[in-house]
């Protein structure tokens, strides 16, 4: 029977981090991945036509790229290839009217272009990254750190003492506040408002929820920082640099192995019994999986009942919709300066972003999606052929079981099927068509990817939710995935719970694997 120091279930990014980690540190790392590669969401292939490369779900490595785990990784990992590619223009919105604002690297630009929409955004602007900048130290510490832990504690007090206690408390009041509260109340142009409100959809909340200005701001800090990088290559080019580096320290990882149980004796996990029998004793197993697939298809009647019940409450997000084209030609959109942002939102503002999330989260297609376009052939030639172009749209709202159109126009049953799929394709074509020039005339090819179809690839995006379960504040912090939880571990001895369903949550930034893998010893 083989014998690992430590197993991993799971091949995404916060698996490949811990396995880069603990091998590095001497330790016998075995990786088990169900699917044909390692990578999770980092996953490129040629879907549309020869010679395009599109990056299928995950795409931008701002998280991974200002965290932790690449600056504990990140000169080995170029080593084997991982490179970033960056545009000075990160972001922009392009409203229906024609109406745009770009995001640029350079804060003194940003200033000046809210200024001209509005007197005084510009310097709201500052003040807000500027904030975060000053309590950077404090606040990534909090987002991305361990939570129960002695050095979070004197964090905490180090700031208490610093702001005094009432500050502290009005801090922390107002960093529970909403997007939509912190917009509007700091930028008098509506245009600036809908540069910033898309942006919390990608963490996974609304504009209404909680914490989500705080989020909005620390995006918005990061991306004039950091921009909105694109591995050259693709995503997948990152998966392929982790696994050679895991490798070259002696790590072992297999593909296409499926685990079907993990093992439990004494109270503690002895190791994992594969889908085809085989059994692979370790003395740590680490998990890099959704609650469900941990709590009921792994453990099975091994799961203690306290998660069983959490798991009953435990609730998965919105779901994910992604459209991908290959182009032949380069885009020529009606707005110009547009040719060469990263990633571009089509909204009309914050109310546009709260109506099609609340259409989704109530299980409809929403009339008007939030659709986030990201040109990566600007930032990375090799994504397609010179002269051509490839597209990647993101919708962050799609519900998962869906109850209906909102437009009244498709016709629905409660599962995503082929026919709705390209139905709703359809409606955001028809939106991405009316900003581009002879769009339709220079599509080589097209491929929509539904929830379901997302789930279908990988397992862990329960029906489609990319972000490891919703993100509302009873289910973040020290609360991800249960109210119970204290760091990455779980109620059984040498079983750990790690991913986008664990804190410090969604994104490429690779944390929980990197908190565990500092716990474990490396």
């Amino acid at each position: 029977m083989a014998r690992h120091d430590v197993i991993i279930v799971g091949g995404g990014i916060n698996a490949l981090v811990a396995a880069a980690m603990l091998s590095g540190a001497g330790r016998r790392v075995l990786l088990l991945e169900r699917a044909d590669r390692v990578g999770g969401c980092m996953r490129t292939e040629q879907i549309t036509a020869p010679g395009f490369r599109h990056d299928v779900m995950a795409a931008t490595f701002v998280l991974f790229l200002t965290g932790p785990a690449h600056e504990a990784l990140g000169a080995d990992l170029g080593r084997h290839g991982l490179e970033f590619c960056h545009s000075a223009q990160p972001t922009a919105v392009l409203r229906p009217d024609g109406s745009s604002l770009v995001l640029t690297t350079d804060r003194a630009a940003n200033i000046a272009a809210f200024n001209a929409l509005s007197a005084g955004d510009g310097e709201a602007h500052a003040a807000d990254v500027g904030s975060v900048e000053a309590d950077a130290d404090f606040l990534f510490a909090l987002l991305g750190g361990d939570l129960w832990s002695r050095q979070t504690a004197t964090l905490i007090g180090k700031q208490g003492w610093k702001k005094g206690p009432r500050d502290l408390a009005a801090f922390m009041g107002r960093a529970l506040m909403p997007a939509r509260a912190w917009l509007e109340s700091s930028f008098a142009s509506p245009t600036v408002q809908a540069l910033f409100a898309p942006w919390v959809l990608h963490t996974g909340l609304t504009p209404e929820a909680a914490y989500g200005g705080q989020m909005g701001k620390v995006i918005a800090f990061a991306l004039e920082a950091a921009g909105a990088p694109v591995v050259k290559g693709g995503a997948g080019a990152a998966a392929e640099a982790f696994r050679a580096l895991i490798e070259e320290r002696g790590g072992e990882i297999r593909t296409g192995t499926d685990v079907a149980q993990i093992t439990v004796k004494g109270g503690a996990a002895t190791g994992v019994v594969t889908a085809d029998g085989e059994r692979i004793e370790a003395g740590e197993v680490i998990c890099s999986v959704a609650p469900g697939q941990l709590y009921e298809r792994l453990l099975g009647d091994a799961a203690p009942e306290s998660a069983r019940d959490e798991l009953r409450r435990f609730r998965h997000g919105r779901g994910n919709f992604q459209l991908h084209y290959a182009l032949d030609g380069p885009v020529r959109w009606n707005t110009p300066g547009l040719d060469d942002v990263a990633l571009i939102h089509l909204t009309d503002g914050i109310d546009a972003v709260s109506k099609c999330s609340n259409e989704a989260e109530r299980g409809m297609l929403p009339e008007v999606p939030t659709i986030c376009v990201g040109q990566p052939h600007r930032l990375d030639a090799t994504r397609c052929p010179d002269g051509k172009a490839v597209l990647w749209l993101q919708m962050p709202d799609a519900p998962r079981v869906i109850k209906g159109d909102a437009a009244g126009e498709i016709e629905t049953g409660p599962q995503w099927t082929e026919a709705i799929r390209e139905a709703y394709a359809d409606r955001i074509e028809a939106i991405l068509a009316s900003h581009i020039k002879d769009f339709r005339k220079t599509v080589i090819g097209r491929r929509a990817y539904s929830p379901a179809d997302l789930q279908a690839l990988n397992v862990n995006l329960v029906g489609g939710d990319p972000y490891g379960g919703n993100c509302a504040l009873d289910q973040f912090f020290l609360w991800r995935p249960f109210a119970d939880t204290v760091n990455h571990r779980t109620a059984i001895g040498n079983l750990h719970h790690i991913g986008a369903s664990t804190h410090p949550g969604p994104g490429l930034g690779g944390g929980s694997g990197y908190l565990l893998a500092r716990r474990l010893g490396a």
